[in-house]
């Protein structure tokens, strides 16, 4: 069996059973997510490629975050000419959600592509790793890397996050 028959078989798993198994280190994980709410939280996130703004690069993505009150926060990324006060997708509905009370988190759906085509996976980058390091439980904190609501991939943030930094490093 090839490599994304075998994730997507585990993520199955990974959505129907508690401790399910993730394929890369084939150890257990103490999140799940039902499939309903996977692939609900997939769709939220296609249809905030509708709010993106990327007149610059083009490349649209969505995210949609499910809190642990399991209300659900949609983001997009919006460019900027100067491209350093960009924000991505991720932080957005990180961002919304907290300024709206909420800071425990249990997964986030993400989709992205060149003028909002899901050809591909899209992974968060480093910036949104850490601020989800910042808010969520690395070991159990899913991300959904979808194509579409039948074809996704699911992390934890450790997986995507190895030795990651966070609030509990400076309390050592």
């Amino acid at each position: 069996m090839d490599e994304h028959n075998d994730r997507k078989e585990m993520n199955e798993l990974a959505c129907r059973h508690e401790g399910a198994l993730i394929p890369s280190g084939k150890r257990e994980i103490t999140g799940s997510i039902n499939p309903d709410t996977c692939r609900a939280l997939i769709r939220e996130a296609i249809d905030s490629l509708n709010y993106s703004y990327t007149p610059y690069s083009g490349f649209k993505v969505g995210a949609a975050l499910l809190s642990k009150s399991h209300k659900i926060y949609k983001g997009c990324n919006i460019e900027n000419a100067s491209f350093t006060p960009t924000n991505c997708a991720e932080r957005t509905a990180f961002f919304k959600a907290v300024s709206e009370g909420e800071k425990e988190f249990l997964a986030i759906a993400i989709v992205g592509g060149k003028d909002g085509i899901l050809s591909d996976y899209c992974s968060p980058c480093g910036v949104c790793r850490q601020v989800m390091m910042e808010f969520c439980n690395p070991k159990n904190f899913l991300i959904i890397l979808a194509k579409s609501e039948f074809d996704y991939w699911i992390y934890t943030l450790e997986e995507l996050l190895p030795l990651g930094f966070g609030p509990s490093n400076l309390n050592a």
